[in-house]
Parts: structure tokens; sequence; C-alpha cells
């Protein structure tokens, strides 16, 4: 009796084609499932989804611009090189997680790009949030090399990538989603496909601007409980028993001192900056307009994470709107 073997888990390398005597059959991808991974970007999201790779026994070959993180993951265990190109030259399947499209295109097809030493057949999973066109060329782009290109987006923030709960939107060729979810499910707890190269891209965004919009909602909700007398842990509470319950309120709360291991706890540092943010809502903008659909939430909230970037926010978690507007009333 033949035994498939799913990508789903990940699953230890096995001794040999044999277990209890019975055939194992595998895909020539999977087969290789040990062999060395490419990382590349080692910001806030990056490192701990690198980390969870080389957890799960995956020889991790990484680069990012910046050295201290280089040299962290190499304490971890990594091998770091220099360039996006010398990782696509060791690796045939590569994972990026980059703060923006033009950082996309450059570690893809700039000078020292991964497509400059690309191998035919290899896996390039971009799991940065970029415009979904931007997507879309890398992948056309990346088949005229041989190689297959799946934007794989995600959801959870920097605590859900350190616990390898993230939520993973994938785009592109079906047939190469199994493959792509061997990997995605050691870093995150749900892996979805959505469809082609692209639409993981989309989900993102329509995530994002919800959650945008939400956040909004739990700091104006919690400012105006506090400045009518109510303890703020305890209108969460209250909050979160309630209607009114979301994740901005339940696990990501914008009011300091309500929660211990969030932004908010730590002067807003750390977890998703406001100004990339205002970036997913940009696209969010863009591609509402382009598909002629309504959007004066999504724009309205736009607005104000723009506005807070220009006000000294940029780099402060975008649960600081909370803080931006108790300055806004001048308390």
């Amino acid at each position: 009796q033949n035994i498939i073997i799913s990508h789903k888990f990940c699953l230890p390398e096995p001794q040999n084609n044999f277990m209890n005597g019975k055939s194992l059959y595998l895909s020539s991808r999977t087969m290789a499932s040990k062999t060395p991974v490419g990382f590349i970007g080692l910001g806030n999201m990056g490192s701990p989804m690198a980390k969870n790779l080389l957890k799960n026994g995956y020889p991790v070959i990484c680069t990012d611009v910046f050295p201290e993180s280089c040299n962290e993951m190499q304490v971890s265990g990594a091998q770091v090189v220099d360039t996006p190109a010398d990782v696509a030259e060791k690796a045939d399947r590569i994972i990026t997680m980059l703060p923006s499209s033009p950082n996309v295109i450059d570690v893809y097809t700039g000078n020292n790009g991964i497509l400059k030493k690309v191998k035919k057949g290899t896996l390039l999973i971009d799991s940065s949030t970029i415009d979904p066109y931007v997507s879309k060329e890398m992948a056309v782009t990346a088949e005229k090399m041989g190689a297959v290109f799946m934007d794989a987006p995600v959801s959870g923030g920097v605590g859900a990538a350190s616990l390898a709960k993230l939520t993973f939107m994938v785009g592109g060729p079906e047939e190469e989603y199994t493959a792509a979810q061997e990997l995605l499910t050691c870093m995150g707890a749900n892996v979805v496909y959505c469809g082609l190269v692209g639409t993981g891209q989309a989900a993102k965004i329509c995530n994002n601007m919800l959650l945008a919009i939400g956040m909004i909602g739990t700091a104006e909700t919690m400012n105006l409980g506090i400045r009518l007398g109510l303890d703020p842990k305890l209108l969460a509470q209250v909050l979160n028993m309630s209607s009114g319950r979301c994740w901005s309120s339940d696990t990501y709360n914008p009011v300091p001192g309500v929660m211990e291991g969030v932004p908010s706890a730590n002067n807003y540092q750390g977890g998703f900056g406001t100004t990339l943010m205002a970036k997913d809502l940009g696209f969010a903008q863009s591609t509402a307009t382009s598909t002629r659909s309504p959007i004066p939430l999504g724009s309205m909230a736009h607005q104000i994470f723009r506005v807070m970037c220009s006000r000294g926010y940029a780099n402060k978690d975008f649960s600081s709107i909370f803080q931006f507007l108790r300055e806004e009333e001048g308390q």
C-alpha cells in the first residue's frame, strides 16, 4: 500500500525510501524537503519567520540590508550571504519578506537580484504586502527565467510571526500551492489558497483596510469611554464580551496599560508601523479607484494614517492612533 505524504505538515526527512516496508512516494520538490531555504528580508516579521524554518529543521540561507539582522540570524544557525543573487545561487526555494513594492522589484530584478542567478524550477514565495500588479509583473519575469513566483502576504503581526501562528494568503499556480504550503505551515497556523498570482495581495489589502478602520474605531471608542470616566481595562472587558468586540480591542488594544505584550505597552515600539499601514491603505485606495469601488471609510483611514506619518508617528505602531487622538485633543 502506497503512503502519500501531504505537504501540509513539516515532516522530518525520511532516512530511506521505505517506512515499515511500504514504498514512500514523494514529489521531486518534497524529496528535498530539508534542503536549504533562502530567506531575504529579516525585519520585525521576517526574522521570526526565518527562525521558525530553522526550528523545523530547514537550513536557512539569508541576507538583509541591515548587518545586525544578519548577525542575529547567524547566531541562530542560519548561513548569511551578501546578496539576493547569492541566495538564489544556493537555494531553489526562496521566501522574501520586504517593506514595499520598490524593495521587491529591486530584490528580484536588480543588479544583484534573485533573477540574476535563479535556477530553473526555483519556487519563489513573496510574503511582502505590495501592489497586486507588481506581483503579477514579478511572476511573468520569473516565468521567463524558468522559475515560479507566488504571492503569500501574511496577517497576524509580530506576535503571531514569533509563535508561527500567521495567516498566509497565497496566490499563484494551483499546482505549486502544495509545495509552498509545506514551508508556510512551518511559519503559520493558516494557509489559504486565494487563486492566481495577485489574489493573495488582494485579500491582504482588503484585510488591512478593515484592520485600519477597526483600529481607528477602537481608539476612538476607548478614548470616549475614558473621557466619560470609565476605567480603560473595564471598558475593554465590556467591549470584548459585547457586540463591539474586534481584534483591535481583544488582541491588540491601543490603550497603554490595558494589555501586556502589545506595542501600546511599549510606547508603540515594534509591531506594524504606521507608515506601512498608510502604504497598504494607499494600495486599497488605488485598487478601489481602478475597480470603481466606493470605500469612504477606507479613504478616510488612509488620510488619517498619512497625517499621522507627517506628525511623527511614521515609525510607531499603527495602534498609536490612540495617542494621536489624545494629542489632537491637547491631552
